[in-house]
């Protein structure tokens, strides 16, 4: 599975990725957005995994991010494919104003902000072509719930895993795994992605 896309200006994204970053690092010091003790564990926690998965998502696609936090992986995914229509889910009001402060700071993006929880959305009409989660669910408890989230006749659920094997859920089925790593710390990630089966 490819993605066709092109980022049209580099430097722009780059700009606009040290704007969220310079953000977060000001924030964090009185709010406790992230747990990250280092420049290379930010790095890596806020860009490794949206870097990994963004040559695989399709051009133009409604990706929905539940439990942004911070941001990653769907404020990173959306400055470095500007084509993405993104939707950020974040539960807690102080991150929901970070979040707002930094999508006013970098401009020009197709981001949606919703304050709630992942139920609020799932009992939308709305349904996104990629959902999206890292660390607010186990893998089988996020697979369950992405799967209200997407389009079943072409949506995806991708699953960021450390050490833990690939869920299992029926009603749906595993089409990709991601290898990849956070280059700072070393560490072993996958994003596996499911769809949907369709009913016979």
């Amino acid at each position: 599975m490819s993605a066709h896309f092109s980022v049209s200006n580099a430097a722009e994204v780059d700009m606009r990725l040290g704007t969220w970053l310079d953000l977060l690092v000001t924030w964090n010091a009185k709010h406790d957005l992230t747990a990250a003790r280092s420049e290379g564990e930010l790095l890596d926690l806020m860009l490794a995994d949206a870097y990994a998965l963004s040559a695989h998502l399709p051009e133009g696609a409604r990706v929905v991010d539940i439990g942004s936090g911070a941001g990653a992986p769907g404020l990173p995914l959306a400055l470095i494919r500007p084509d993405l229509k993104v939707t950020l889910v974040e539960p807690l009001a102080k991150r929901v104003s970070f979040l707002r402060t930094v999508v006013g700071a970098v401009g020009r993006i197709d981001i949606q902000l919703h304050r709630g929880k992942a139920a609020d959305v799932a009992s939308s009409p709305t349904k996104w072509d990629i959902a999206l989660s890292r660390a607010t669910f186990s893998p089988a408890e996020w697979l369950a719930c992405g799967k209200t989230l997407v389009d079943p006749d072409q949506g995806s659920i991708w699953v960021l895993l450390a050490r833990e094997e690939p869920p299992v859920l029926e009603g749906v089925e595993l089409r990709d795994t991601l290898t990849y790593e956070w280059p700072n710390q070393g560490r072993a990630r996958r994003a596996v992605r499911y769809a949907p089966v369709k009913a016979a």
